[in-house]
Formats: structure tokens, C-alpha cells, sequence
């Protein structure tokens, strides 16, 4: 297998292991997370311009609605940049407060971000934010090693300036000699 193949492999894995601990252990604790996500209180959604139409039930033109925005006299919980859109500081609309679940879960309008959210993985390495509180890296790294197999060793590094984003990067184990 040629370096390249092997960074594939590993990407697509440990892509595979991450979804499968978040279906496992993350969204099952969505319903009675104290602080959910979809609130977007500490998160920024980004959004294309179906999804905003569509969850905002907006049936204005798009040039219409951007100018509002600009001018503001849009929703105030979104701004536009470079062609897309980000929301911050209101639930998300397909958030239902009540049951604490997503309205469009599992269909095509849901956002990258939210799929993604909290673990994922990110040019061969797994992110994980720990602002979700149902992140256990003692788990993560539990479930990543029982995909790669002890061949590979996991270590974990925070980032400086946001220190709740934390890369669990894998690494091949080299023959070592006694």
C-alpha cells in the first residue's frame, strides 16, 4: 500500500469510527443535553442559501434578502459572508426545544456542521469539541483504537487558542527493537 493509499484508509476509518461514536454515544444524549447545540448560544451554524430559505421560510429573492441583511432588517441571528450564511445566538429552527431533537434530522437540509458536530475527522486526524458535554475522549480514543488495531497509537493535542478543540492524531507504531 503506498503512503497516499494508507492516509486514505486511515481518513475513511477513522471517519467511520467517529460516526460511529457519535451515533453510539453522542446524539442518544441530545434529548436531555443541558446546553444543546442547536440552541447556537456558543455555536455558529453555517448555512447555504436553500437551507436559510428554506428553515426561515423566506419567500423573498435571495438579493432581496441580502440587502435587508446588510441594512439590518433580516433575522438578526444571521450574516452573510462570501455567499453563505451564519447563524449564532437564536435556536436553530429545526431545533424542537420540547422533545430536544432535530426536525430535519437525517435529511439532505440538515447542515454539514451539524452532522459533523462534535467529532469528526479533519485531514487524517479526529477533531473533537469538547463544549458538547457528552464528548468522552476516554471513549473516543477506546473506540478508535478498537478500529485501527494496536498498530496504531493515538496521541491528543489542544489548540491554543480554542483549547475545547482537541485533535486525537494517529500515528502507524514502528518496529521497535529490544
Amino acid at each position: 500500500m503506498t503512503s497516499s493509499s494508507t492516509r486514505r484508509f486511515l481518513a475513511k476509518e477513522l471517519a467511520a469510527a467517529a460516526a460511529a461514536h457519535q451515533a453510539a454515544d453522542i446524539v442518544p444524549h441530545c434529548p436531555s443535553c443541558a446546553k444543546p447545540c442547536c440552541k447556537l448560544e456558543k455555536l455558529v451554524l453555517e448555512l447555504e442559501w436553500k437551507q436559510v430559505k428554506t428553515l426561515w421560510r423566506i419567500d423573498e429573492a435571495r438579493t432581496a434578502f441580502d440587502k435587508g441583511l446588510a441594512t439590518g432588517k433580516g433575522p438578526e441571528e444571521i450574516r452573510e459572508s462570501g455567499g453563505l450564511y451564519y447563524v449564532h445566538g437564536k435556536p436553530c429552527p429545526a431545533y424542537d426545544d420540547p422533545s430536544g431533537s432535530c426536525r430535519i434530522y437525517g435529511q439532505k437540509l440538515k447542515p454539514v456542521g451539524c452532522t459533523d458536530f462534535p467529532i469528526y475527522e479533519d485531514q487524517g486526524d479526529i477533531m473533537a469539541d469538547l463544549r458538547c458535554e457528552a464528548v468522552n475522549l476516554t471513549a473516543l480514543k477506546a473506540r478508535i483504537a478498537t478500529a485501527l488495531g494496536p498498530t496504531f497509537r493515538i496521541t491528543q493535542s489542544a489548540d491554543e487558542e480554542f483549547p475545547f478543540l482537541v485533535t486525537l492524531s494517529v500515528k502507524k507504531q514502528g518496529n521497535r527493537r529490544n
